[in-house]
């Protein structure tokens, strides 16, 4: 299998009535994984349709591989982009066995070739002795794995990915998202995957793109788009967040919590932006808050504070074990750096 890079210029899309997508651009590199990260009736699996040829642009354009496949005028049919596609379901026949779903859609010479089965069915962790099973004999966990190596067996330069974990338990989608990782890897397969899930996307790709209202927010690295927000919208759809008024002198913020050190310079008013995981409780001794409630979850907790003498409510992501209990009185410390935003309005 050959990698082939994906670009998206100005994409346009819409089902009769306002777009759907607007003027959406995006590259992903040759053997890149790119996941498309955003809440539902964003745009996304609008995006991945537009890419496997299933809807018409209304303009713009995509190129796999330095081949153009839209351009606003001509359209290369789905059978003839080179590209696997699994969805949210599966969309396993039920009627065939294991090795009847994996070769459906290859050449008929192709399909005898039953030998392969067993290679693809390895290559996504799942046993050869799985192949003459139908699919309501499969968990769902196997049955995605089986919907991938279908999606592989055509040897795709390009596959995309349509929330093909959502629909399974936590321990079972991070098993499942693991094998698919790495047979995408072992494939050298270009990869987008569309999910609404923050911490998937982080840990599933090399690149993020946020989509919000049809349009990126933003497009970076996993620790870029989390760490360095580009608006207070990206920032608190990532995960939890504080935005706290401060005047800001150079590398340095004042604010409710005292003077925070920046991680860019800015001046002025701005929102620092604090994220649970960067509050440290201490001994109470200056600042200090009253615990309000704790949320465990096992490994952390998510506690409540209300600090002393003003009004702000906080939110400190701490190690499980450690939690404190309600009502008790802890000091709060930020001891890393914190990004902001200027304050308008």
């Amino acid at each position: 299998m050959t990698s082939a890079g994906i670009t998206i210029s100005d994409l346009t899309v819409g089902y009769g009535g306002p777009p759907v997508l607007d003027q959406v651009s995006l590259q992903v590199r040759p053997g890149g994984t790119t996941a498309v990260l955003g809440p539902s009736g964003s745009g996304k699996t609008t995006l991945l349709r537009a890419l496997a040829g299933f809807v018409r642009p209304a303009q713009g354009r995509i190129e796999i591989g330095g081949k153009v496949l839209t351009d606003g005028q001509m359209l290369v049919a789905p059978e003839r982009r080179g590209i696997g596609y699994v969805r949210q379901d599966g969309a396993l026949f039920p009627h065939l066995d294991v090795t009847g779903n994996i070769l459906f859609g290859l050449p008929r010479p192709d399909r005898r070739r039953a030998t392969q089965v067993g290679s693809l069915l390895e290559l996504v962790g799942l046993s050869p002795d799985l192949a003459r099973r139908l699919p309501d004999e499969l968990s769902g966990g196997q049955q995605q794995r089986v919907a991938l190596a279908r999606a592989l067996a055509r040897e795709p330069a390009v596959v995309l990915l349509d929330e093909p974990f959502s629909s399974l338990d936590t321990a079972l989608r991070a098993a499942t998202r693991e094998a698919t990782l790495t047979a995408l890897a072992e494939r050298g397969a270009t990869t987008i995957l569309v999910t609404h899930d923050q911490a998937e996307a982080l840990s599933f790709a090399d690149q993020v793109a946020v989509m919000l209202d049809g349009r990126f927010a933003q497009i970076g690295s996993p620790a870029e788009v989390y760490d360095a927000p580009a608006t207070p919208e990206v920032g608190a759809f990532l995960g939890d967040t504080m935005l706290l008024p401060g005047l800001a002198d150079g590398r340095v913020v004042d604010c409710v919590l005292g003077k925070i050190e920046l991680a860019q310079p800015a001046t002025g008013e701005v929102l620092a932006m604090i994220r649970p995981e960067q509050l440290e409780l201490v001994a109470p001794s200056g600042l200090a808050a009253r615990v309000v409630s704790v949320a465990y979850h096992g490994p952390d907790a998510m506690v409540r504070l209300d600090l002393t003498d003003t009004t702000t409510r906080l939110v400190a992501r701490v190690a499980g074990h450690s939690a404190p209990q309600p009502g008790e009185l802890v000091g709060v410390a930020v001891p890393g750096q914190v990004r902001t935003f200027p304050k308008t309005g």
